[in-house]
């Protein structure tokens, strides 16, 4: 028998379950594969930390030829983005010519990657896509930016798990849960 999951006590709520997110990235992984072409030079780039569980159960489900790369970004002080963006690692792939399908654990304010895409743009991709596993749209600020390939829609609550963190624990959370406030507030 399983040992119930340590951080099960700090979550007030589970909105999404492990079945759900594993039953949905499939459908995605079916999405993508017919948004592109075989031939097509695809970068998934994740970005770190967030999403790299999603990146790694998505790209199993793509039938295309893709190579990963990663940016590490930072604009977030405590639970809400400051506007403030920093690039603490940056790519290692020339995307110039290639498709670039960035991959987000949560679209949020679309601040930090409205920063993140206009840098990308500079580099002259052949296109930029956004496969995000959760949406919060009311909190959008950057109208502009959506995503191409929505999992989820989630509620603006304060959510962990699937990768999804607050100060770097709950990552490992099979399910999306929202967290308790007395331990964040």
């Amino acid at each position: 028998m399983q040992k119930e999951h340590v951080y099960n006590k700090d979550i007030l709520e589970v909105i999404i379950t492990e079945k759900q997110i594993q039953k949905r990235i499939k459908e995605l992984g079916r999405e993508i594969t017919e948004a592109y072409d075989e031939s097509d030079d695809i970068v998934m780039l994740c970005v770190l930390r967030g999403a790299v569980l999603f990146m790694s159960d998505l790209s199993r489900q793509i039938n295309l030829p893709v190579v990963f790369d990663f940016m590490d970004v930072s604009s977030y002080e405590g639970t809400s983005s400051s506007g403030m963006v920093r690039i603490i690692k940056d790519l290692e792939e020339n995307i110039e010519g290639r498709d670039v399908l960035i991959i987000e654990d949560i679209m949020d304010t679309g601040l930090t990657l409205k920063h993140v895409i206009d840098l990308l743009k500079t580099r002259e991709p052949a296109s930029i896509k956004i496969a995000t596993l959760l949406d919060k749209p009311e909190r959008r600020v950057e109208k502009e930016v959506s995503a191409d390939f929505n999992g989820f829609e989630v509620p603006d609550k304060f959510v962990v798990g699937y990768g999804l963190d607050y100060q770097e624990k709950y990552r490992n959370l099979p399910y999306i849960g929202v967290l308790k406030e007395e331990l964040y507030i």
